[in-house]
């Protein structure tokens, strides 16, 4: 897939607003990437594949348009800044990095997103239970979804793009009788994939 590609893919699903409120913030991080690393360089040229769409594919995965949304380890803007310009609910971004989550901040401030916030902590210090929760660089399952446990509704779904999913990563979240998931093919690297989990019909947290 090209930039173009990816960018009319965008297009066509969001419009060119939205779209160019994405390439708007593409600039701002591609400028602050000279000063903290907020993506790898060598991924620049590729920011709308490996970044933007990469972030937007999550917006397949919703079935409300509105609601609230948490975002952990937001970093430098993915996918937390690329779903607060396409969801309508409110968006959380929580990253513990000050320097990071100020540079979150001034995108907001800067591009006007009203329904956006950004908490500059980790996410057991984040207050509020959250429909959709996503995480894209977590190196546990298991361990993220204890530790956002308290953010989370009985009907969260948990949206968390992985690199590979190993097997045991699979076993261990088949012991969680309380939870299903399954596993959605990202459109933007064939060896990743996106983690879907949701609590198991018909039993309570």
């Amino acid at each position: 897939m090209t930039e173009d590609d990816a960018r009319a893919l965008m297009t066509a699903r969001f419009g060119s607003a939205r779209v160019e409120r994405i390439a708007a913030f593409l600039g701002m991080v591609v400028a602050e990437n000279d000063q903290q690393n907020l993506i790898a360089p060598s991924t620049i040229d590729r920011i709308w594949v490996r970044h933007a769409l990469d972030s937007a594919q999550l917006m397949f995965h919703v079935e409300q348009s509105a609601g609230s949304w948490l975002d952990i380890g937001t970093g430098g803007g993915f996918p937390g800044m690329i779903v607060a310009l396409l969801f309508d609910g409110k968006v959380t971004m929580a990253e513990p990095r000050k320097k990071r989550a100020m540079f979150l901040q001034a995108c907001v401030d800067h591009l006007g997103i009203a329904n956006a916030d950004v908490v500059a902590s980790k996410v057991e210090a984040v207050s509020g239970r959250y429909d959709i929760i996503s995480a894209r660089a977590v190196a546990s399952v298991e361990k993220l979804l204890q530790a956002a446990a308290p953010c989370a509704k009985p009907d969260t779904r948990w949206i968390l793009p992985r690199g590979r999913i190993e097997p045991e990563q699979l076993t261990a979240l088949r012991r969680q009788r309380d939870r299903v998931f399954h596993v959605e093919h990202s459109l933007t690297d064939p060896d990743s994939a996106i983690l879907i989990v949701d609590r198991h019909k018909g039993r309570a947290s």
